[in-house]
């Protein structure tokens, strides 16, 4: 399997510490890329959350979908550490997938 056609759940955020946004999706090099470029409309556009500052690959759309849940449940500092536990600099994980940074 594919990592990037795997189920996935992912934060956006516009930068550290900055309004987050959790999502689900199958495809998550495709996902990021419509909300990177606005084409996703709604939250993400309306408050330019568009930096993969997370993201956590799953065997199934179901498990994916049971994990965005419980994290869109959590409390901001869960979040908050769920990001910088992996990712402390909050990089934008995007690009560590082979695509170019926002300008």
């Amino acid at each position: 399997m594919h990592r990037h056609f795997a189920p996935a759940v992912y934060l956006l955020a516009p930068q550290r510490n900055g309004t987050l946004y959790v999502g689900v999706t199958s495809d998550l090099i495709t996902r990021v890329h419509q909300h990177r470029h606005g084409l996703v409309s709604g939250f993400t556009r309306e408050y330019g959350v568009k930096l993969l500052v997370w993201f956590e690959m799953h065997a199934t759309m179901a498990a994916a979908i049971q994990r965005e849940k419980r994290v869109k449940k959590w409390n901001r500092a869960w979040k908050l550490e769920l990001i910088e536990g992996t990712n402390p600099d909050w990089r934008d994980l995007y690009e560590s997938l082979s695509f170019a940074p926002l300008k």
